[in-house]
């Protein structure tokens, strides 16, 4: 004796949510990084204890351009082992684009800021440009990604905005709060819930 066929619905639900799943998948950046980010924030809290408040000498201003250099080495190497590990490839997906288009503008207007400020004598004032810049990278570029990303860019943001009112003394902490704090404490959230 065959048994009956089973209704139509009694997997709709589970088709629709596959179905989501996977058009979210294709239409969000996942490669973001939470190990990684958790990395980067350890750096920058090393480096903002190293580097003492912001003052008007270029030995400042090149120990944390030596952070950003290693802080975006760790995030290629982590993007890079977590897109494969999870088979989202970084240079043909879509997403990885789109994420990269809004994400690098406002990195490239921070590279073109940091020696104005610096010849300007408004060196002191960099975290705030910076946290600030960065801030808008993550959260533009998170809009293509998962919904955490948004958010941690715009707790930079609002960071970068304290920082350009709070005294200058209080640069480096503040530097270490949104690349250190910020970045380990969402890129724990990102592994926890996105996988690595």
């Amino acid at each position: 004796m065959t048994a009956a066929p089973e209704p139509i619905h009694a997997h709709a639900i589970e088709n629709i949510r596959f179905i989501r799943d996977t058009i979210s998948g294709a239409s969000a950046f996942t490669a973001v990084p939470g190990w990684g980010g958790v990395l980067m924030g350890v750096t920058a809290v090393i480096i903002a204890i190293v580097s003492g408040p912001p003052d008007n000498t270029t030995h400042w201003v090149t120990v944390w351009l030596a952070e950003a250099a290693i802080a975006a080495a760790i995030a290629l190497v982590a993007m890079t082992v977590k897109a494969r590990r999870t088979g989202a490839p970084l240079s043909t997906a879509a997403p990885a684009h789109r994420f990269a288009l809004a994400y690098v503008p406002p990195l490239l207007a921070g590279i073109v800021l940091t020696p104005v400020f610096a010849t300007t004598g408004m060196m002191t004032r960099l975290p705030g440009c910076w946290l600030l810049l960065y801030g808008t990278a993550v959260a533009t570029g998170g809009a293509f990604s998962v919904r955490v990303v948004p958010l941690m860019g715009a707790c930079f943001m609002v960071l970068g905005a304290v920082a350009f009112a709070a005294p200058v003394a209080w640069g480096h902490w503040l530097m270490a709060a949104g690349f250190g704090g910020l970045h380990i404490g969402f890129g724990l959230v990102i592994a926890r819930r996105y996988g690595g």
